[in-house]
């Protein structure tokens, strides 16, 4: 709690116990024995003025600079009128004074304040710890010894060094070191990831075990540190349809229950239906009561709360819009590689020819692929096991779209597709198998094939059954990968729908085409992880991007991040959203539902101040305390 915070606390209580010892005196009647009948109600006056200005002091004069600036019509104002109003009765001498109720209204106003500012602190406070990933120094290694420098001053390429219990402070490749990382505040996983030379590094994860020495690769600026701060700061900067609507509301509604409380004070007694005091202490309720602070506070609240309790499982809401468009979401559209697929080949099958063996198959491969850096030529030499001369290699050629051919030793050796086969004339096999089919002849003859295939994730199939569990009616896939092998993914996933071999600019149609028969009310949400999905996730209604190794572009152009490539983050996130909007309405509801009811008994005189106190401050605490659940609503779905 801060020093404002903890003054304001302060005074607020010494204001409660003045008033309780004043109201034990007053109604105990020893006020009455101390005093005359007739300046019994003066003293009680002068009395209750006291907690009254202390705690409310700062609520009069917020009223006052506001009448002055030509805007009246707030909460400040309605609280003022309608306390100063219960000190006034007073003045009419056969009216039973209201300065305790007055008093009451004010000090119980002031409680209700306190306790929204401790709500929406304690939000803030709690996802500013989660998001408390900003390292303040980074390790250069100079002169034999290590010197602690600003993250903003270290190149591109330099070797930093991050010691146990440091976070990374910017994005790069490990060159020396092995280590496990906790990436917690970054992807919402307490199981640690262990990292050697070769493995990339994110910022923000902190360093447990052992020391790592690693080459930068991104200025701080542009690290994943310094874009999730970013996204979280200006989250609340956009905000939703509903929270929008409740501040149009509260600027029309106030001015409106203002008039309707000076009409309810003034036109009946002017009719001649009662004593001028029963209608103006009937006009006090009704402005008490109708003080909007508990809409205005829960619903932003209920926002900032889902947009945080969604931080804390690895999933990172770019605004409250973003949030309620979310919780609206029927139909999901994937990309395949890297979203629903780990993006990365592996050889899942060597078919050699009868009497030649599997090893000699893949070596050959191997050899050809030698100098490639296409994904298929890495999982080639990724799983043979032997190690490449390249002395052996000469005279390398790559046949664009259908595959290599090179001399290995006095040997002529193609590896490709069956186009390559065609071209030249060879035989080859066909595969029963779905994926990447590389057939390998030396010297004109088939010696076999080799099925590469890009893995499916573990969590893919889990993410579908859940969507469909939640209430999403189709789940689709648009890939640019071969129709037999995106037809295999859907149905092993249990897609609804797929379709294959699609351009990035056919991506961008087929989802406008979805978006078109999208019903009313229902949006779609579309998940890549590509620099190609960027004009997509754009488009979509709601964009979704493979956050920790996707591509800045895609982080840049979506609406959500999820930190750690998991797909069923999807679902969790969806479900966040649908519990935040159901906590808004619940507040909305009961807000409206309560205070309305007041205000028609308070129209009727049934509803007395102390009524009129329970309709504004609590039923403002209430739906407070119904928003400040929405912080935790992402801990359940880990």
């Amino acid at each position: 709690m801060n020093r404002k915070l903890r003054k304001r606390r302060n005074r607020i209580i010494v204001a409660l116990i003045l008033f309780a010892a004043i109201m034990t005196l007053d109604k105990s009647g020893l006020l009455a024995r101390l005093t005359s009948s007739a300046a019994e109600p003066y003293v009680a006056f002068v009395l209750y003025l006291i907690p009254f200005l202390i705690s409310g002091y700062d609520v009069l004069i917020k009223a006052a600079r506001n009448i002055r600036r030509g805007e009246a019509f707030d909460e400040a104002f309605l609280m003022t009128v309608a306390t100063l109003g219960a000190f006034a009765t007073i003045l009419f001498p056969n009216a039973e004074s209201q300065a305790a109720e007055g008093c009451a209204v004010m000090l119980f106003y002031q409680v209700g304040e306190l306790f929204q500012s401790y709500a929406v602190g304690k939000s803030r406070k709690s996802i500013s710890a989660m998001m408390d990933i900003a390292p303040d120094y980074a390790n250069i290694e100079r002169n034999g010894s290590l010197e602690e420098v600003d993250p903003n001053e270290v190149a591109v390429g330099s070797i930093i060094v991050v010691k146990p219990g440091e976070r990374v402070p910017i994005d790069g490749i490990v060159t020396e070191g092995t280590s496990q990382l906790d990436t917690a505040a970054l992807t919402g996983e307490s199981i640690p990831r262990h990292v050697e030379a070769g493995a990339e590094v994110i910022s923000g994860c902190i360093n447990m075990t052992g020391i790592l020495r690693v080459r930068t690769t991104k200025p701080f600026g542009e690290s994943t540190v310094s874009r999730i701060l970013e996204l979280v700061e200006n989250a609340s900067e956009k905000k939703a349809r509903t929270e929008n609507f409740i501040t149009r509301f509260a600027r029309i509604y106030t001015p409106a229950v203002v008039f309707a409380a000076l009409a309810l004070a003034i036109i009946p007694p002017i009719l001649g239906m009662g004593p001028w005091v029963d209608w103006l202490m009937r006009g006090l309720t009704f402005l008490v009561v109708s003080c909007p602070c508990a809409l205005v506070i829960s619903v932003p609240l209920s926002f900032f709360g889902g947009i945080g309790g969604a931080s804390r499982v690895g999933v990172l809401v770019k605004g409250s819009n973003y949030l309620e468009l979310l919780s609206k979401v029927d139909t999901v559209v994937f990309d395949k590689t890297g979203t629903l697929t780990s993006g990365t080949f592996n050889v899942v099958a060597v078919h050699p020819e009868a009497g030649v063996d599997p090893d000699y198959v893949l070596s050959n491969a191997a050899y050809a692929e030698a100098f490639s850096d296409h994904p298929i030529a890495v999982s080639i030499r990724a799983a043979y096991s032997g190690k490449i001369d390249q002395a052996r290699i000469h005279d390398v050629r790559e046949e664009s779209g259908h595959g290599i051919t090179a001399h290995v030793d006095e040997h002529v050796v193609l590896v490709g597709n069956d186009k390559l086969m065609a071209e030249h004339g060879l035989s080859w096999h066909e595969c029963d198998l779905i994926g990447t089919i590389l057939h390998v002849t030396v010297d004109g003859v088939y010696a076999g094939h080799i099925v590469i295939a890009d893995v499916i994730k573990d969590d893919a199939a889990q993410t579908i059954q859940e969507l469909h569990k939640s209430g999403v009616k189709r789940c689709i896939m648009l890939t640019g990968d071969r129709n037999d092998v995106a037809q295999a993914v859907g149905t092993r996933l249990g897609l609804d729908e797929v379709h294959a071999q699609l351009l990035p600019e056919d991506k961008v149609n087929a989802v406008e085409d979805l978006l078109s028969h999208e019903e009313e009310g229902k949006k779609l949400a579309f998940v890549g992880d590509g620099i190609n999905d960027a004009p997509v996730l754009m488009r979509a209604d709601v964009g979704i991007a493979m956050g920790a190794m996707g591509s800045d572009a895609a982080i840049e152009a979506a609406d959500v991040v999820l930190m750690d490539d998991k797909p069923s983050k999807i679902a969790v996130a969806i479900q966040v959203a649908r519990k935040t909007m159901g906590i808004v309405w619940q507040n909305i509801i009961f807000a409206l539902g309560v205070k309305l009811l007041i205000l028609i008994l308070a129209a009727l005189g049934i509803a007395n101040m102390w009524l009129a106190v329970f309709g504004d401050v609590g039923v403002a605490m209430i739906a407070i305390l119904n928003a400040m659940r929405a912080m935790h609503v992402g801990q359940q779905k880990r």
